[in-house]
């Protein structure tokens, strides 16, 4: 799969806002107050970082279409948890090593530290949401989205990912996503997820412009979402800051992102061919998983510790976190990504076979190396109705004609 710079830039421009979002809005950076009361005009633009959650999506229907094209449903598995599962394990090391080692204390957090060990031990397979666990740290809710994103795309991949596979999918999980609105049912809803239905769908249907070019129906699909999303809007920007947050400058930004994505998918912005924005992009997975709690430590001990302003804090701290971001990929991905890409390969291979060659251990006492007992052949005893004989050494033979001790 051929990487595509823009998409790399778009990841960390939404990772970045995120971050900021994060460190500007819900909690208290000096314990006391709100960043509103240290940055009452920035706080009301960087509300909207949130929407970074929605590019992700956007991004990541785009290229789960564009990787899983020609793969078979078990390298398709593999791939997705090779990707996700070694910076995952990581990030929660890190976090958990941190966050005890410098609590933040004091203030509304939105965080939760009070964790038992099935607690951490549910969070390394990424399903603590559904099991009903905490979050090591908070933004790990939308991995659980993500997740039930690839649960269902592997229908498709299951059949071979064709064009008219993937408008037939994006058809249906849009009917249904609409429908579960109405109907309201829980297990409706967490199986289509209205709310973000519409930004996969999106993601996918470009992924087709660019590989076969636009056309009046994808489109039309794509117009379908981007209005569906808008109404998904009204919900999301319920966020009470403190303040009432406008619907418009959310739907400018998502339809923002719609129209870069667009020039994306069309070749448009494929002279944006930097080698860095690359490297970027890598970053972005660990960047997201580490930069809320380890952010909240650099700026809370910056502020009551070494008495620096929030607005010189906040664009260091989303600088400084772009280092643990490069250690978990440089030391974690690319090391045991690999390993682990290779080990679920060879399992794999033995499904496909559904006969796996046996192994081969050494042959233990009394066994042949099928493991079937040998017949000991027995010790030769006298004839029958015989009755053994007795010498003047007693004890060295019992009635029974086994040896006695001596």
């Amino acid at each position: 799969m051929r990487r595509i710079p823009a998409l790399d830039a778009l990841r960390l421009l939404a990772a970045l806002a995120v971050a900021l979002y994060h460190y500007t809005t819900f909690w208290s950076p000096d314990g006391v107050h709100n960043p509103a009361h240290f940055l009452p005009s920035l706080s009301r633009v960087t509300v909207y970082g949130f929407l970074g959650v929605e590019m992700f999506f956007m991004i990541s229907g785009f290229v789960i279409g564009m990787s899983s094209w020609g793969k078979r449903i078990g390298d398709y598995a593999v791939s997705r948890v090779a990707r996700l599962y070694p910076a995952y394990w990581a990030c929660i090391a890190i976090t958990l090593v941190f966050t005890t080692l410098f609590p933040v204390t004091g203030g509304w957090m939105p965080v939760y530290d009070d964790f038992t060990w099935v607690d951490i031990g549910i969070n390394l397979t990424m399903l603590q949401h559904p099991l009903g666990h905490p979050s090591v740290d908070n933004v790990y809710w939308t991995l659980w989205v993500e997740l039930r994103f690839y649960l269902l795309w592997a229908l498709v991949v299951g059949r071979g990912v064709t064009y008219r596979r993937a408008v037939l999918f994006c058809v249906v999980w849009m009917t249904a996503a609409v429908l579960a609105v109405q109907v309201n049912h829980p297990v409706l809803t967490m199986l289509t997820m209205p709310t973000y239905a519409g930004y996969f769908c999106a993601g996918i249907l470009l992924y087709l412009v660019r590989r076969f070019g636009g056309s009046p129906l994808l489109w039309a699909m794509l117009a379908f979402t981007w209005l569906v999303n808008l109404h998904s809007l009204n919900e999301r920007v319920q966020l009470n800051p403190g303040w009432t947050v406008p619907l418009w400058p959310a739907a400018l930004i998502v339809t923002a992102i719609y129209l870069t994505l667009a020039a994306i998918a069309t070749g448009r912005a494929d002279r944006l061919d930097w080698r860095w924005l690359t490297v970027a992009g890598a970053l972005t997975y660990p960047y997201y998983l580490l930069h809320q709690r380890l952010g909240y430590i650099l700026i809370r001990h910056g502020m009551v510790d070494a008495d620096l302003p929030l607005e010189l804090l906040v664009p260091a701290t989303m600088a400084i976190m772009l280092v643990p971001a490069w250690l978990v990929h440089r030391l974690v991905e690319r090391r045991f990504g690999p390993l682990l890409r290779d080990a679920l390969h060879r399992g794999l291979a033995d499904l496909r076979r559904d006969h796996p060659e046996p192994v081969e251990r050494p042959a233990a006492a009394g066994r042949d190396p099928a493991g079937v007992p040998h017949q000991v052949p027995a010790r030769p005893g006298p004839p029958a109705g015989h009755a053994p004989a007795l010498t003047g050494h007693a004890g060295r033979y019992s009635t029974s004609g086994r040896p006695g001790p001596p």
